[in-house]
């Protein structure tokens, strides 16, 4: 019984990491990266499909990304859609593919994505101490009911705070990294 919240806690908390290094991939540096566009939908026959399912991505240099949609007919579409990201690019179509030329980060805007990216943290980090919270009301509750001993439950929190704060400090890892990414010049 208490193993079973303890797993779910953890597969949970594992997860919530794996958002959170996600949406870290989100956020441009200085190169341009596939996984930039990977938040962004396009409007694909009525129906809101991620980019990625759309088209196949080439980076012939630091900066520029060349979108090479599978059906040419969605080509304005995925214009539309990367302008209206926010993702900063302004893409331009020449018939065949939608050239992205990625502007160079000046430091104001390095330090406006350094903010996003402690938000996105904060928010896994959220995210990890409500699924703590739950695992320790599952825990308390057998507990209460007689399910478990006192020891055996306070030997499971202990693991469990154990098992948030290494959650915690890997996403603080993951944000101290994208920083030093960001403000890189």
């Amino acid at each position: 019984m208490i193993e079973e919240t303890m797993l779910e806690a953890a597969e949970k908390m594992d997860k919530a990491v794996e958002v959170a290094k996600e949406d870290f991939a989100t956020i441009r540096t200085g190169r341009a990266n596939p996984a930039l566009f990977s938040k962004v939908t396009v409007n694909y026959y009525g129906s809101p499909t991620p980019l990625q399912q759309l088209a196949s991505f080439q980076n012939p240099e630091a900066r520029t990304l060349l979108i090479t949609p599978f059906d040419k007919s969605a080509l304005n579409d995925i214009e539309k859609a990367l302008r209206d990201s926010d993702v900063g690019a302004n893409p331009a179509n020449d018939g065949n593919v939608i050239r992205v030329v990625l502007p160079e980060l000046t430091q104001e805007r390095r330090k406006e994505y350094v903010k996003i990216v402690r938000g996105k943290a904060e928010d896994a980090k959220v995210s990890i101490r409500n699924i703590r919270r739950k695992a320790m009301d599952n825990i308390a509750k057998q507990v209460k009911d007689g399910d478990i001993g006192e020891d055996e439950g306070a030997r499971a929190e202990k693991e469990l705070d154990a098992r948030t704060k290494a959650h915690t400090d890997n996403v603080d890892e993951l944000l101290k990294r994208k920083e030093a990414e960001l403000l890189e010049v």
